[in-house]
């Protein structure tokens, strides 16, 4: 993959979605206009934390490379060297997966 030349901003991450399955658990074949969209990515990037009111950062929870479950429809979709990304907050994020 190649290196994302995107640097978010504050308590912002960047995300990639995981590929949608190609087939439901029936055994049934969806075609690429039928699969819904994940819910679920990596993260490719964190922002430095969210500026405090005593002019501190905030640690961010999220690390690059978590595996993460997002809202259905957060976050701002981009496309970057081909490749289609989620700039989103770290609170839209609801769980880590471990």
């Amino acid at each position: 993959m190649a290196k994302l030349n995107i640097k978010p901003l504050n308590e912002k991450i960047i995300v990639k979605r995981v590929e949608a399955e190609d087939m439901t658990a029936g055994g049934i074949y969806l075609p690429d206009t039928a699969k819904e969209k994940p819910k679920r990515g990596k993260i490719q990037a964190v922002g430095s934390g969210k500026l405090l009111d005593n002019g501190q950062r905030g640690e961010m929870q999220l690390r690059k490379n978590d595996e993460v479950l997002f809202t259905s429809y957060s976050g701002t979709e981009i496309k970057v060297g081909g490749n289609e990304y989620l700039i989103m907050d770290e609170s839209d994020v609801l769980a880590v997966l471990e």
